[in-house]
């Protein structure tokens, strides 16, 4: 473990760093802002998070989590026993291999391997992580603006479309549960953006998007509840 689990500065643990907005969340929370940043990757393979945490040296830590495996998950809590997170992130998601087939197209191991990763996963995190986050501190997930049941008016990427309402519907539940503890929870919807998950022909770029959900994210710590908001932080219909 680096020296920065000592700095007093706020951390946040990002759950899917490896690369595009998670990595690019890092760097804005560790690199711009002066947070200790715990970022992570699912392999032992080279990422730019690697190449982020060399360029900042004790103020970014890569820690190894397939957040689809339980007991990777068990283990990463286990390694982080008695550290203090100020903000919990989970960024990691994932889409079908044809991400615009009707639902009847897709193949069973398809859906689910979409369902757990999108929705069961990262639930999974929260719920075994939640004791470490600090008690004004914030718990977050990366949602969907297309995970908007209320929003819905054209179809398209069904499945994606329903694991990212699954996970607003747990997070919702989660929410129910924490609702004495008072702490601060946010579903984020990015927005259409140019990942390898957006696709090339999203308007906006990382670099446009990230320092805005930066914001929002630090603007709702203190704030008691679940919000499903999106970059420039307005309320997105459920």
């Amino acid at each position: 473990m680096s020296s920065g689990a000592n700095d007093a500065s706020p951390c946040i643990l990002i759950v899917g760093a490896s690369r595009g907005l998670g990595c690019a969340m890092a760097a804005e929370f560790g690199a711009r802002r002066g947070w200790r940043v715990i970022g992570t990757v699912r392999g032992g393979a080279r990422t730019p998070l690697h190449d982020l945490a060399d360029a900042h040296a004790g103020r970014i830590e890569i820690e190894t989590l397939d957040m689809d495996e339980a007991e990777q998950i068990a283990a990463l809590r286990d390694r982080l026993a008695g550290r203090v997170i100020d903000l919990l992130f989970v960024n990691a998601g994932t889409t079908t291999q044809d991400p615009v087939a009707a639902v009847g197209a897709v193949a069973k191991d398809d859906f689910v391997r979409v369902m757990l990763t999108n929705a069961l996963a990262p639930m999974r995190v929260i719920e075994a992580l939640q004791d470490l986050v600090a008690k004004d501190g914030l718990i977050g997930a990366m949602s969907s603006g297309q995970g908007s049941i209320a929003n819905n008016e054209t179809g398209l990427r069904d499945v994606y479309r329903a694991s990212k309402a699954a996970l607003n519907m747990l997070m919702r539940s989660f929410a129910a549960r924490q609702a004495g503890t008072g702490r601060a929870m946010v579903l984020m919807a990015p927005g259409w953006i140019r990942t390898d998950l957006g696709g090339d022909g999203a308007p906006y770029t990382i670099a446009e998007s990230v320092p805005a959900i930066v914001d929002v994210l630090i603007a709702q710590r203190g704030a008691p509840g679940l919000r499903y908001l999106d970059r420039f932080g307005r309320t997105v219909p459920w």
